[in-house]
């Protein structure tokens, strides 16, 4: 009895211990995303992502960034998830003011906070942000994740999640396809 105790159980741990602190933040399972997907590389070749063939995706740069900006286009607003990916030539310090700006962005932007925490990226500091609000007449969550490359680029991977239903499925959804990131620029 113990034996098949310990078959059943081991590898539940073993999962759980490989979640990210965001799969974890959003009760994320082993679920697989099921799309077909692209390999999307940003117009100044920074990095790349997998996207689902499906989703609409728009390419933008200028001097100091370059972005991929995506969503799945077949389905209604609170249906669906919006990701946006920028390079940045700015370094990310996660310090006292860092944080403040955050605050005065969301109050800026009429969103609440729910959660802001550090954690590593992709074996990268990182630093993310929850909050909810409301536009138009839609609720809506947006996760902001902010990660440093070195000291002289940084990316912003951000999440939007309008409506009531199925908000962790679709953060989940989301997590699982910024996972699908690589970063090309220089360490």
């Amino acid at each position: 009895m113990k034996s098949f105790i310990k078959i059943i159980f081991i590898p539940l741990i073993l999962v759980s211990c490989n979640k990210s602190v965001l799969e974890k933040e959003f009760s994320c399972n082993a679920q697989s995303f099921n799309a077909s997907t692209e390999t999307v590389i940003d117009v100044k070749k920074t990095f790349s992502i997998e996207i689902p063939m499906h989703w609409k995706t728009n390419l933008f740069y200028d001097k100091m960034q370059s972005s991929i900006y995506s969503a799945d286009t077949t389905k209604q607003l609170s249906e669906t998830i919006l990701i946006d990916i920028t390079h940045l030539q700015s370094n990310y310090r996660f310090n006292d003011h860092f944080k403040k700006q955050l605050t005065i962005n969301d109050s800026i932007q009429k969103l609440t906070s729910k959660k802001q925490h550090s954690f590593l990226f992709k074996n990268r500091d990182a630093y993310f942000t929850l909050s909810n609000g409301k536009k138009g007449s839609f609720k809506y969550q947006i996760l902001n994740i902010f990660v440093k490359q070195n000291n002289f680029n940084s990316f912003h991977l951000k999440t939007e999640v309008y409506g009531d239903s199925a908000i962790n499925t679709r953060f989940c959804q989301a997590i699982q396809t910024l996972n699908s990131i690589t970063f090309n620029a220089p360490q």
